[in-house]
């Protein structure tokens, strides 16, 4: 497939969309749906209906284009220059959360960390409040093993339902994805389904206040009213990312629109029209500063997708 016309003229859909349910948008802008609000546009955007929707459009593309799923955006540097192929959003029909028997809490891949922990409190399942401290869906954290607050993807994950790039859809147990600090095996262009994650029995008000306190101390921490993505660096053996940063003399560098926060060393934030390749400029100074000052190799955990 060539990639869609660069000016105000739709094209018609491909041939192989007939009996595809979802939307497919042609140079789809993705800054709206990421948190930094910078960026290109998706040579495709799908928006699947459902699942077999998803698989049947899949086997229809053939691997002939690269796919990437986009949850809602935190954690995220979309580059200038977009992103070539086919970004897959999973809306609503993927948001839906259920608790049933032995605190097994089943989960879209869509469905917000907030959701699931709000559903879990509501049926008295603990263990599960700190995914009220990740801003992203089921399945960008069960990609990434997130955590927060001492807790990690890895604890509760029984296991996830996976759709591979050419529509072929697997049930994975948490030990094939072999996870480590944010990493997991998965491998490139899989997109997470659903996922279920097991708690323990609680008492819905202790999980409530367990709840409020994570978002208490979201609020006092970090930049949260900003136009920002999330923890940039990954933690390094040496300590907590935002102390090297804070150590090297970055908090509040800044490069064009992009500045290093001041309230938190470890998130970048958008003080007004910065462009993506602002963002990522700012966070390699950073890195080469503390790498420079300090001898320690930052790495991302915010991904950088897309055309430089």
């Amino acid at each position: 497939m060539s990639r869609p016309m660069q000016d105000d003229r739709q094209p018609e859909p491909p041939v192989w969309m007939n009996g595809i349910k979802g939307e497919l948008t042609p140079n789809a802008p993705l800054a709206k749906l990421v948190w930094f609000k910078s960026g290109g546009s998706a040579d495709w955007l799908f928006e699947p209906a459902d699942v077999d929707d998803l698989r049947l459009f899949l086997t229809r593309l053939e691997g002939q284009l690269p796919v990437m799923a986009l949850g809602l955006g935190s954690n995220l540097i979309i580059r200038d220059g977009g992103v070539p192929g086919v970004v897959v959003r999973l809306g609503k029909p993927f948001a839906q959360v259920e608790v049933g028997e032995e605190c097994m809490v089943s989960c879209g891949g869509g469905a917000a960390g907030i959701l699931v922990a709000s559903n879990a409190r509501d049926a008295g399942v603990a263990g599960l409040e700190f995914l009220r401290g990740i801003p992203g869906t089921v399945g960008g954290f069960v990609r990434m093993n997130g955590g927060a607050y001492g807790r990690e993807v890895a604890d509760i994950l029984v296991d996830c339902d996976v759709v591979m790039p050419e529509g072929e859809c697997h049930t994975l147990p948490a030990d094939d994805l072999r996870y480590s600090y944010r990493h997991s095996a998965l491998p490139e262009g899989a997109i997470i389904t659903a996922a279920r994650f097991r708690g323990h029995p609680g008492d819905p008000e202790e999980i409530g206040a367990e709840m409020d306190r994570i978002a208490q101390a979201r609020e006092e921490s970090q930049p949260l009213r900003t136009k920002t993505g999330g923890s940039t660096f990954k933690n390094p053996p040496e300590g907590k990312a935002w102390q090297m940063v804070d150590k090297a003399g970055c908090r509040g560098l800044t490069l064009g629109g992009a500045q290093v926060s001041e309230k938190h060393a470890n998130f970048l934030i958008n003080t007004g029209n910065a462009s993506s390749s602002d963002i990522e400029g700012l966070g390699e100074s950073v890195r080469n500063q503390v790498r420079e000052k300090l001898g320690v190799a930052l790495e991302w955990e915010i991904q950088r997708v897309g055309r430089p």
